[in-house]
């Protein structure tokens, strides 16, 4: 949320002594429509980009899907045969991972997260790593337990 407020805070400071104060900020000025478009322009994009981020996830007899907006356009699918184990951990993202978002780590492997520091940790047979991301991490740690149990 810290990485997001940069941007909003600017803009809204931007906006507010362009029209409000009547001063510039940095090089542009408060009848430089160009510039202030320039501004607007570079920052919008930023904003919508974390307000698509959704991560979604399903799991079910046949596996766990996954989904990563913006940057997956269909599901990902992950058999419960092609899993060695798969638990609900508590995860430090940044000392883990380098943040949130789509991020890859040499240790850890892959990790899909959106927010918080819950995950379902998904280690593939191939010796992959994967972490997604979970709001709700008791009804996962139910939901696994009853499928692996039955895969195995």
């Amino acid at each position: 949320m810290l990485i997001l407020s940069l941007p909003v805070l600017f803009l809204g400071y931007s906006l507010y002594q362009w029209y409000y104060t009547n001063e510039a900020v940095g090089n542009v000025g408060p009848n430089d429509s160009t510039g202030q478009l320039i501004v607007i322009a570079s920052v919008l994009p930023f904003l919508i980009l974390f307000y698509l981020f959704r991560l979604h996830t399903e799991i079910d007899e046949s596996g766990i899907q996954y989904q990563f907006l913006p940057f997956h356009t269909s599901a990902k699918k992950i058999a419960w045969t092609e899993i060695d184990n798969c638990y609900v951990r508590t995860y430090k993202p940044i000392l883990e991972y380098g943040g949130w978002g789509f991020k890859t780590s040499l240790g850890n492997g892959r990790a899909l997260n959106v927010k918080g520091n819950k995950g379902i940790q998904i280690i593939l047979k191939s010796g992959k790593k994967l972490l997604i991301g979970t709001q709700k991490p008791e009804q996962a740690k139910n939901v696994i337990a009853l499928y692996l149990k039955e895969s195995i």
